[in-house]
């Protein structure tokens, strides 16, 4: 079963309409994404080709609340900018028939970065977070399965602090996500 969203595409937000929308973390995501720059002269360039390509579209599932698209969905925007590849951003309270697709660990998470075809096939996606920093979070779900439990909440505490180290300080990570991004797009 391929999915497709092409009842999905050119229905949500253009990039600077979701960031003039945000009524949270606003000027957080700013500062990612005003802070943002490439790593090398290479992946920017390899984004740039993408001109040269008129099959890829990009649908971002995301919400202004959530940490990791303040994080993670600038660096997508920044990426895409010049890349020619349509791109939109559908709210996650809107289009949950849309996230309940892409399930992380069997959850909602977000952002997720999805690629498709003109014709709205997926061909790939992303997200919520760079792999390293996801890793943290699969082993913490793995290892603590009951949510009700009397330590869960000191535990994800635990778990988002480590999450938070492997972000590392500053915008280092940026480069990791241009990294995974490009070898996603390279794969179709």
């Amino acid at each position: 079963m391929s999915t497709n969203l092409a009842s999905k595409l050119r229905t949500g937000l253009k990039p600077q309409q979701f960031i003039d929308g945000m009524e949270k973390n606003k000027e957080q995501f700013l500062a990612y994404y005003d802070g943002f720059a490439w790593d090398n002269e290479e992946d920017k360039e390899y984004f740039d080709s993408l001109n040269n390509r008129d099959d890829l579209r990009c649908v971002i599932i995301a919400a202004d609340w959530c940490g990791d698209v303040v994080r993670n969905v600038p660096v997508v925007f920044k990426a895409l900018e010049n890349s020619g590849v349509p791109t939109e951003v559908l709210i996650i309270e809107q289009n949950y028939d849309v996230i309940d697709q892409f399930l992380t660990g069997g959850g909602r998470a977000i952002p997720i970065v999805v690629f498709t075809d003109t014709g709205g096939f997926v061909l790939g996606h992303w997200g919520p977070r760079p792999k390293n920093v996801q890793a943290v979070m699969t082993q913490f779900k793995k290892d603590n399965p009951d949510r009700e439990a009397a330590d869960y909440n000191e535990k994800i505490q635990v778990a988002r602090a480590e999450m938070a180290r492997q972000y590392g300080e500053g915008n280092g990570y940026h480069a990791v996500i241009v990294k995974e991004l490009r070898s996603l797009i390279e794969s179709f």
